[in-house]
């Protein structure tokens, strides 16, 4: 599977991850957060296809990338193709920052093989919803103080595994 549903894409963000960033922004999210900033990404009929080509086309077109960034919608409702997607990213030197509605924790026991192939390609992951009451501008990344910003490269280190339910 090399198609992405995409609500849209950034091709310079600096807020979205460390360093001069692509994001790409999924279409789809079952969350619904009160607040959140990205409303027009929940419906899953919208946003349009695009192929993990062609976004990595469009991704090697700026030289200026320190990375790339899966924002959403949700990106766990399309672990497959991120996941590929983002293995091609690696291999162009660049890194990978994922949002998602979910924890770390409740990723993992999934226990979904593609949930974890997008997780073993993602360098930092942003968890967590948004919390309307525990909205902190002053955070950097992230919209509440509730989500966090976990290196999963030490992550691996100390031996995270997914899970089965």
């Amino acid at each position: 599977m090399d198609l992405i549903k995409v609500a849209g894409v950034v091709n310079d963000s600096v807020v979205d991850g460390e360093g001069y960033r692509f994001t790409i922004f999924t279409q789809g999210c079952p969350h619904d957060c009160p607040g959140c900033h990205n409303p027009q990404t929940h419906d899953r009929n919208g946003g349009r296809l695009m192929t993990v080509d062609e976004l990595l086309g469009l991704i090697r077109q700026n030289p200026l990338l320190s990375g790339v960034t899966f924002s959403g919608g949700e990106p766990f409702m399309q672990p497959e193709p991120l996941a590929l997607l983002g293995q091609k990213v690696h291999a162009c030197g660049l890194d990978i920052t994922t949002y998602t509605g979910y924890t770390l924790e409740q990723l993992q026991l999934m226990g979904n093989k593609h949930v974890g192939g997008l997780l073993v390609v993602t360098d930092v992951l942003i968890d967590g919803p948004f919390v309307a009451a525990k909205r902190d501008l002053t955070l950097q990344f992230r919209g509440s103080s509730n989500q966090r910003i976990i290196d999963m490269n030490e992550t691996r280190k100390k031996g995270f595994v997914v899970l089965k339910n």
